[in-house]
């Protein structure tokens, strides 16, 4: 499997899709779609500027649509402001690059060859949100990606399609609503329901003998929705994460039954395609050497995927807890420094953050980053803001992101600068082992390790060394995450810990602190040694 041939959005599928991955013009220089410039896989060598001018001629297969039909262009991201224009004709600008995008173009399409042409302006503005992108790597930052870094492909839809699903699970049954401009359509799940229902409107769907969805059985229910114009494929899975008091602890429950959470931070960063794997498959593969680790969730760092890597996830039994993307600048001895010795209080009220075009834009992305991801039941918990980072109102932003979705944890303030609400009490732990106390919220330790094992012959620079500690052999780094549970894990249980993320899951660049080399060729601690960490830590909340 390749991105041309992968369908881009699993949840609701199409049987109409046509793939514009492949060769397209950058400033006049061969270019690989969707690989961003600055990856080897793009086979961009020319230089990247701030005004990126992409383009492609393609035709439309014979047979694509139907009379009456519309026509739509999709990007899965564009970093940061495209404007696209079909045969000279303006057809969508977007801003912001990490989100979905589409347009409307069947008015500007022509017989034949057509002539697509998208210009994109990427200054790598703090005022939108920019992860861990850089102009200056180094350490913790990384190459920044530029201009188109996600599928483009294009669809026949009705005149009215059915534009999204919104699925609300639970442990007997499902809340779905059909988004279309029709009264009814007709939705059928094999050995549930086959009926029509309102559009527009929720509607439960009891399953009878439900099956739930869990890391060690991750059944998903195929569903099928369709009007009298119009069908798509999709799926859902029965589950509930909650917090309650267990044993007079708080716990994280996972269908009803407590969990041990452990972690690694997951930025998702490979080493021949920077934002992107060489396939998509190799999703799959990272899934499964952490699985192999014991690991049974991926913090998504500071990113959002392409609904590839998610759909692997609901697949395969992985859950995910999924960053906010920070905006706002970044200070060392503000946002890192003090804050890892101890001073950690800062107040982050701000009385008008609409008439900040930085602070709207972010709580707009947030909002339509959920809408985005609502559907994927492997997302447990969201993250808004990570170590102070572009942080306001995160208390406002809790509230909101509660009322928006109610069946998800949040962890307002991830490491430090905690407000007053929470659903954890979130900290990162770097360069010693210290005794945790509780605080009666669940204790979520949601960074610490990160010990950096040089690997020769494996590393992106071989005098970027960059990590938290160092160790030198498999055996050795194995030893010291041993340490780290032995000596502030498994004794803050008692404590109220619910879990922790271990940074993670491969080296990035300079920072070499992964769990696998950037490569992913080698595995640098004892697989079983660390599988064992994770059953003693689960036994001890049964």
């Amino acid at each position: 499997m390749n991105w041309t041939n992968e369908y881009p959005r699993p949840q609701l599928k199409r049987d109409s899709f046509f793939s514009l991955n492949g060769e397209w013009q950058l400033n006049g220089q061969k270019i690989n779609v969707p690989f961003a410039p600055q990856s080897q896989l793009s086979g961009y060598r020319g230089d990247i500027p701030n005004n990126l001018t992409y383009s492609r001629k393609f035709s439309l297969p014979n047979g694509f649509s139907l009379p009456g039909q519309r026509i739509r262009l999709h990007f899965g991201a564009v970093d940061q402001m495209a404007d696209v224009q079909l045969n000279g004709q303006p057809v969508a600008r977007h801003v912001g690059g990490y989100l979905p995008f589409f347009a409307d173009v069947t008015d500007a399409l022509r017989p034949g060859e057509n002539t697509l042409t998208v210009r994109v302006l990427d200054t790598l503005s703090t005022d939108y949100p920019y992860g861990k992108q850089t102009k200056k790597r180094g350490g913790m930052w990384y190459t920044p990606v530029s201009g188109i870094w996600q599928s483009v492909w294009m669809e026949a839809v009705p005149e009215a399609p059915i534009e999204t699903l919104h699925i609300v699970p639970d442990m007997k049954g499902v809340e779905l609503t059909v988004v279309c401009d029709c009264e009814v359509c007709e939705i059928s799940i094999p050995g549930v329901i086959s009926r029509r229902i309102q559009c527009n409107v929720p509607f439960r769907i009891d399953v009878p003998e439900p099956k739930l969805w869990s890391p060690e059985s991750p059944h998903l229910y195929s569903l099928r929705v369709s009007t009298r114009t119009d069908r798509v494929e999709s799926y859902f899975a029965l589950r509930r994460i909650e917090i309650k008091n267990e044993s007079g602890r708080q716990r994280v429950l996972l269908n009803g039954k407590p969990i041990f959470i452990n972690g690694v931070l997951d930025q998702g960063y490979f080493a021949d395609g920077i934002f992107l794997p060489a396939s998509p498959s190799e999703y799959e593969a990272d899934i499964r050497r952490m699985q192999e680790l014991g690991i049974n969730l991926l913090r998504k760092h500071i990113k959002i995927e392409p609904e590839t890597f998610y759909y692997a996830c609901d697949r395969m039994g992985m859950l995910v807890m999924q960053d906010m993307v920070n905006s706002g600048k970044y200070n060392f001895l503000r946002d890192t420094a003090l804050p890892t010795i101890g001073l950690t209080r800062r107040s982050d009220r701000c009385e008008h953050p609409e008439a900040n075009p930085r602070m709207a834009f972010f709580t707009q992305h947030m909002l339509d980053t959920v809408a985005h991801l609502h559907n994927h039941p492997c997302i447990i918990a969201w993250t808004i803001f990570n170590e102070g980072w572009g942080q306001f109102n995160a208390d406002v932003h809790y509230d909101l992101l509660k009322r928006t979705d109610p069946t998800r944890l949040v962890d307002a303030t991830s490491g430090w600068f905690h407000q007053t609400k929470n659903d954890f009490d979130s900290r990162h732990v770097y360069f010693r082992n210290k005794r945790l106390k509780g605080s009666g919220r669940p204790l979520f330790l949601s960074e610490c390790g990160g010990y950096a094992r040089p690997i020769e012959g494996h590393m992106f620079n071989p005098n970027g060394k960059y990590g938290y500690g160092t160790a030198n052999t498999e055996e050795d780094l194995t030893a010291k995450i041993e340490t780290m549970w032995r000596e502030m894990v498994l004794p803050a249980m008692d404590e109220g810990l619910i879990g922790l993320i271990y940074t993670q899951l491969s080296d990035i660049e300079d920072e070499i602190n992964g769990l696998y080399t950037y490569d992913r060729e080698i595995c640098k601690v004892i697989p079983e040694r660390l599988r064992a960490l994770y059953e003693k830590a689960q036994k001890m909340l049964c």
